[in-house]
């Protein structure tokens, strides 16, 4: 998977760049119908039309409106038939993938039923915040692999690391950044061969079987929730696995982001929509870029 690595430090006022993004896709997702200029989305986020111009194309690699594309419900409706219809057919020629990008590898280890009951006992977590392309970020990590993953809300760390420490309420809690960093730098950044990484995920195993099925989604690619039902082998259960997909533990390297309403709208997200919309665009760029 090839991913630039993006800008992210605080502004003179102690804004970050996605803080800064974030504030210009919504209103983009508000006045999108109106083809705002470019001069008018600066004003909303406080900066001249040439710094704006320049951060966005920075951070997402294309112009706001080209970002707008790909954030309307006629675009996402094209693209969820168009992956559909190229996953079906790479899979049935025994592909593994039907991404022209490289893929980041990832091997799962479920946890058993004792495990998750007894709440991470004799565990140890180390856990850091860091900056990555979408905002400040939570993960943590377990002695067998990645078990947490999230972003943060407003600025606001703490909720986020206590989200953690509930999710394994008998855990013993490290913070040690250093540790954390070189993890979450092969996550967000583009490497010339494919990174290798090991998820520690504490889930029933209907939960792991949607996991599984979100995992097998290339870069660009976007699947209806009825879709992945079918591809998790549960086509009548899709309620279930919205509910599965909404409990994903381990955010942006199991792509939940990916899972939009058969509609074409793109809909809530754990850790904000605005954040999902961010997602799915500065990744669509990507695929785009690729000769």
């Amino acid at each position: 998977m090839t991913i630039s690595k993006q800008s992210n430090t605080p502004t003179d006022n102690g804004t970050t760049d996605y803080q800064r993004i974030e504030q210009a896709i919504r209103y983009l997702d508000g006045h999108f119908k109106e083809q705002p200029p470019l001069r008018e989305v600066a004003r909303a986020v406080d900066l001249s039309e040439y710094h704006f111009q320049r951060l966005f194309r920075r951070w997402a690699g294309i112009s706001p409106k080209r970002f707008v594309q790909y954030l309307t419900a006629r675009y996402t409706r094209a693209l969820l038939e168009e992956s559909t219809t190229t996953l079906d057919a790479t899979y049935a020629g025994g592909l593994s993938s039907p991404s022209r990008l490289h893929e980041l590898f990832i091997n799962v280890y479920a946890m058993s039923p004792a495990q998750r009951k007894c709440g991470g006992a004799g565990m140890t977590i180390q856990y850091g915040i860091h900056r990555c392309p979408f905002g400040l970020c939570v993960i943590g990590m377990t002695d067998k692999g990645i078990c947490w993953l999230s972003f943060v809300h407003d600025g606001e760390s703490r909720p986020a690391v206590h989200e953690l420490q509930e999710e394994w309420p008998n855990a013993r809690f490290v913070t040690d950044k250093s540790a954390t960093a070189t993890t979450v730098n092969h996550i967000f950044r583009g490497t010339d061969t494919a990174t290798r990484f090991t998820l520690d995920l504490k889930g029933t195993n209907f939960q792991i079987q949607v996991w599984r099925a979100l995992l097998e989604l290339p870069l660009g690619a976007i699947v209806s929730y009825q879709e992945l039902a079918r591809r998790a082998g549960c086509a009548r259960s899709t309620r279930a696995v919205a509910s599965a997909v909404a409990r994903n533990p381990v955010a942006y390297l199991i792509p939940c982001h990916r899972v939009i309403r058969s509609t074409g709208v793109i809909g809530n997200y754990r850790w904000g929509a605005t954040r999902k919309q961010a997602m799915l665009g500065w990744e669509a760029a990507r695929v785009d870029d690729v000769p």
